[in-house]
């Protein structure tokens, strides 16, 4: 590790241009998250909670799009089986909940210890694999994850178990109240952009984009993708997982629908909409697809295949997705 920081290419400080961040990103974060934050008041103003309960239904899964953007926007890694931690996360909850441990800080990491573990045994594995391959394991090994929740007869198999109450923090029933919960998982979607920005503008994630651009050259100069790749995995992972303490939280419900492919697939299409390798990209992505389908879902059933429509359009026509789109809308309003 020392000789890599002694590479002259490598060691410098990064640019705007090599550092993952570009003009306007950290404004836009910054303005999305004061916009969240005030629609706890939002709610209240208008006489109506489903606006909290789908805000942090909106929260979560950018957390686990957010983390998906890690492997996916960074790495080039298509991980079709993301959806599981999600999973691993939400039965951490229900798990230890029936054991007596009912502290959400306790829970949380619980959660990250098991999706780490899981996403670095998987992950060694899938790794090993380029391309469709590497995306069919990952799509197998989110399937026997599935299907293993689905054999735990104790906690519900198919059906999922309902959850007796929400998750308690240092001993108090605090997040009995949407309000709470919701300022909870935003304080901890701000933790994870800050962290994962300063992450992937780090050394570390010059070396994962070069291995995503050109991984011969990487190993021809001495760095291992291999290792930085799975690094990334098991972080990916592990932040996912949260989301998924915070999802049976939320829902007050634990299933193994949490972890099927589609789920995944949705995922992966918040990533995409919301544009790719940016991490604001992925929540934006997550607020669109969740508001589109709680909008769509009004007019039809299926609502999915106007999406898909809307999906296709983004990509024609606003490359970078949504946060593409408020890029140049912002580039030309101050120019």
């Amino acid at each position: 590790m020392s000789a890599d920081l002694a590479r002259p290419g490598l060691a410098a400080a990064p640019s705007r241009a090599t550092s993952g961040r570009r003009p306007g990103t950290v404004t836009a974060a910054v303005v999305l998250l004061l916009a969240f934050a005030l629609v706890p008041w939002l709610a209240v103003l208008i006489g109506d909670p489903f606006i909290l309960v789908t805000a942090t239904r909106i929260l979560i899964f950018a957390i686990a799009a957010l983390s998906l953007d890690l492997v996916l926007g960074y790495g080039a890694m298509v991980s079709f089986g993301h959806a599981a931690y999600l999973g691993i996360g939400a039965y951490s909850v229900a798990i230890l909940a029936t054991l007596g441990i009912d502290d959400i800080l306790l829970q949380a990491l619980f959660a990250i210890g098991a999706s780490a573990l899981f996403a670095l045994v998987t992950g060694a594995i899938s790794l090993r694999t380029k391309g469709v391959y590497f995306i069919m394991i990952t799509l197998a090994f989110g399937q026997m994850a599935y299907f293993f929740m689905v054999s735990l007869s104790a906690y519900g198999g198919d059906d999922g178990m309902t959850l007796g109450a929400r998750s308690t923090l240092f001993g108090q029933a605090i997040l009995e109240g949407d309000q709470t919960l919701f300022y909870l998982v935003l304080g901890f979607l701000a933790l994870a952009l800050l962290g994962l920005s300063l992450l992937t503008g780090s050394r570390f994630g010059r070396v994962l984009r070069g291995a995503r651009d050109n991984p011969v050259r990487m190993q021809a100069i001495g760095f291992s993708p291999y290792r930085y790749q799975l690094t990334a995995y098991v972080i990916s992972g592990a932040i996912a997982g949260v989301a998924g303490v915070f999802l049976a939280n939320q829902a007050e419900f634990v299933s193994p629908a949490y972890m099927t492919w589609q789920r995944s697939g949705e995922l992966i299409v918040m990533v995409v909409m919301g544009g790719m390798g940016t991490l604001i990209g992925p929540v934006a992505g997550a607020v669109a697809f969740l508001l589109l389908e709680e909008w769509l879902s009004h007019f039809s059933e299926h609502w999915k295949l106007g999406l898909g429509v809307i999906l296709v359009l983004l990509v024609l026509f606003s490359r970078g997705g949504v946060a593409g789109l408020f890029r140049r809308l912002f580039a030309r309003g101050t120019a």
